[in-house]
């Protein structure tokens, strides 16, 4: 994890994350094959990252798999990063089968995702602003919290009244299950310097966003008929967005599936989830496959 370096700038710093990428990708490879007890005459292929993304960040990813690729003979499969926090649900729910409903919430992205099939996905809402974990980022600073804003808000959430400020909840008109956060966000930054508890922003914050969150993925899922719903992304690993999501689902008779909170943040073992199937479908990337920043879900 880079988390402790990336604090001393209050966020990700794009040039610094992929020199440091290219410091430890080698070591954390050789350590994954220890760790598996196996060597790379035991794989069956190489799944990489290609976008969404930082750039540079992908780039590394891409040459080393690349070079993994071609110099172990083995097939080359690139995957979309959101394909690949969708996928990690397959990791531990083992019966978790397509079709479905995915919310996928982190730090860059907040998608309503219709999982038709193995690879195969329709977005029906996405936020038109700020995605969730931005907001949180963002909001954490503002009340003194500090980086990464996820995690301490949930924390300090716990000790404060979440109906003691009422936050405003956007709606996109026209598109009923996209999510808009930039006014929550604004909303919570015009607040500084009046005497709030920060525990209590922080309750009343994250209470808007999960009721939203809550709100238009249960709408979503009443109206294409989904008995199955399942939540990834950093996000996801909000203990209160995965209360309220069960209970949401459980009202509803709907079967809720969730990654265990180490396989919410990213990871290797969702894009290697994610690879299998890829794999299984046949898709194989030449030796021209690019990092895509701006990749869309189910381009290839």
């Amino acid at each position: 994890s880079q988390i402790d370096l990336h604090t001393l700038y209050g966020g990700v710093v794009p040039e610094i994350a992929s020199r440091k990428h290219i410091e430890k990708i080698n070591q954390v490879v050789r350590k994954a094959l220890a760790d598996a007890s196996c060597t790379l005459d035991d794989i069956t292929a190489v799944a990489v990252t290609y976008g969404p993304g930082l750039v540079g960040a992908l780039l590394v990813g891409v040459a080393e798999a690349k070079a993994i690729a071609y110099a172990a003979k083995k097939p080359l499969v690139g995957v979309h990063h959101i394909e690949g926090h969708i996928c990690a649900n397959y990791i531990e729910n083992k019966e978790l089968e397509p079709p479905f409903l995915c919310l996928v919430a982190s730090g860059g992205h907040t998608h309503l995702v219709k999982v038709a099939d193995y690879g195969k996905y329709e977005i029906i809402g996405r936020t038109r602003d700020d995605a969730a974990g931005e907001a949180y980022d963002k909001v954490a600073r503002a009340i003194g919290l500090g980086y990464p804003g996820g995690p301490k808000i949930d924390r300090i959430a716990r000790e404060g009244n979440p109906d003691a400020i009422k936050f405003p909840k956007a709606n996109v008109d026209g598109a009923k299950y996209d999510f808009s956060f930039s006014g929550l966000k604004s909303a919570v930054l015009k607040m500084k310097g009046e005497s709030f508890d920060p525990a209590d922003i922080a309750a009343s914050f994250q209470k808007a966003v999960v009721e939203v969150l809550v709100e238009k993925s249960m709408q979503a899922a009443e109206d294409y008929s989904m008995r199955k719903f399942a939540i990834a992304g950093g996000v996801a690993s909000n203990t209160a967005l995965r209360t309220a999501m069960e209970a949401a689902c459980a009202k509803r008779g709907i079967q809720f599936y969730h990654p265990s909170p180490i396989y919410c943040t990213d990871n290797a073992a969702m894009i290697g989830a994610a690879g299998f199937y890829e794999y299984l479908a046949g898709t194989r990337h030449g030796w021209d496959l690019n990092a895509v920043p701006n990749l869309k879900l189910g381009e290839r």
